[in-house]
């Protein structure tokens, strides 16, 4: 049934499981989309695995040519969550579609990839690709809120995320063993990345239901279908008002994965065919923390651990931009990176989920991390060109004083009361 809090929001609960049964801890409708998300990342990371060597080393591109490139895929999936959210929303909660629809998109772009061998192409493939990944984030989201019981959603949150990050422990591994295993090791990557991306559709269309709450549930109270400007003045909510500002403030001084591999690649004087491995990491890591830190974001705060996480980020920087080099230099920055996403990733999603009413789960998560996305975009281009212009360690080191400011006003910008995890 749906429940209205003191503020007018509907909350999904979990329907009663009968006497002598105690409720799932995590739905199955969670498991279900967090077995498509292991697929799916499988295949993205695999991509995502040799795409920086493949395009500074194989192509020529100058690092300002890969920012633009990782920019495009971070940011331009952006432009259409917006879209993605509010569509699913729509017409009685088309979630599953909408996210089919993004799935099916980015598991055609990936053979697309082996046509692609100039900038221009690779963006318009990379775009497409995070078109798709920008359709399915949000609805997928907004299944985990509507199908867990609020005080769980950070619990939900972090099992889905571990699940998803054991696809991108594993996606490296399988990039790292096609290229030890075949002559044309690139194009082999992007062959089969493009297969294991189909399978994920498949997963998605056979396992995943196509409504989230019983057909029983009273519909909560708001327009039967929302218009965009009803998911537009969402932000009329201080709560999701203040994270989306903190989550797009923070973005902008977030260096992008690629950036910090390339960095501790070259520090640590690593070999090229073991660049593949350095996400390995960061995933395990995340792995490891993402339940319980969603557990504990239930308990205490979700946006204290998300600024916490930050602090940990920035923590990472530092250790980049210190004397100590060699590989256990490069296993302790994993590590703290890996740490950072347990503690924002999934966390956002939930405490996102608390802000918004039910029927509005989709564009809410949308807003927040179309914000988050725009701005990791407009980070990857400066940091390009940054390092084009200062160098590496310089613009690291401009990045890390930002984001110690950027961490300190998103305090400011969070602080009051501290206010229970709904």
């Amino acid at each position: 049934m749906y429940l209205a809090d003191s503020r007018g929001a509907a909350a999904a609960v979990a329907p009663d499981p009968g006497p002598g049964r105690r409720p799932a801890a995590v739905p199955a409708t969670v498991l279900a989309l967090g077995a498509v998300s292991l697929v799916t990342d499988v295949s993205s990371e695999m991509v995502t695995a040799v795409l920086p060597l493949y395009v500074i080393t194989g192509l020529g591109l100058s690092p300002l040519g890969f920012g633009l490139l990782d920019g495009i895929n971070n940011g331009v999936g952006a432009l259409v969550r917006l879209a993605g959210g509010h569509l699913a929303d729509r017409g009685g909660r088309r979630h599953k579609a909408v996210a089919g629809l993004g799935y099916g998109l980015s598991a055609v772009c990936k053979p697309l990839l082996l046509l692609a061998h100039s900038l221009p192409a690779i963006s318009a493939v990379l775009a497409a690709d995070r078109t798709g990944k920008g359709l399915r984030t949000a609805p997928r989201d907004a299944m985990i809120s509507l199908a867990t019981a609020p005080g769980q959603r950070g619990r939900a949150f972090g099992v889905h995320r571990a699940m998803d990050t054991t696809g991108a422990l594993l996606g490296p591994l399988a990039a790292f063993a096609v290229l030890r295993a075949t002559v044309d090791g690139y194009d082999a990557v992007f062959a089969v990345s493009g297969c294991v991306a189909a399978l994920g559709v498949v997963v998605l269309v056979l396992f995943v239901p196509r409504h989230v709450t019983s057909a029983t549930a009273a519909r909560p109270p708001g327009p039967e279908r929302p218009t965009l400007r009803d998911a537009l003045g969402l932000l009329r909510r201080p709560r999701l008002r203040r994270l989306t500002a903190c989550a797009c403030l923070l973005g902008l001084t977030t260096v992008s994965d690629s950036f910090l591999y390339l960095l501790l690649q070259r520090d640590g004087d690593l070999p090229a065919h073991l660049f593949p491995l350095l996400p390995l990491g960061t995933a395990a890591v995340f792995l490891t923390l993402a339940v319980p830190l969603g557990v504990l974001a239930d308990r205490v705060s979700r946006r204290r651990l998300f600024l916490a996480g930050h602090g940990v980020l920035l923590a990472g920087y530092g250790l980049v931009l210190s004397p100590w080099h060699g590989v256990p230099a490069v296993i302790a920055v994993l590590v703290l990176h890996g740490a950072f996403y347990a503690a924002t990733d999934g966390v956002l999603a939930a405490a996102t989920a608390g802000a918004v009413p039910a029927q509005h789960q989709g564009a809410g998560q949308a807003l927040v991390g179309t914000g988050q996305a725009l701005a990791r975009f407009v980070c990857s281009l400066s940091f390009g060109a940054a390092w084009n212009l200062w160098g590496p360690r310089t613009a690291l080191a401009l990045t890390a004083a930002a984001l110690a400011v950027s961490a300190v006003a998103a305090a400011f910008v969070l602080r009051g009361p501290e206010e229970a995890p709904v």
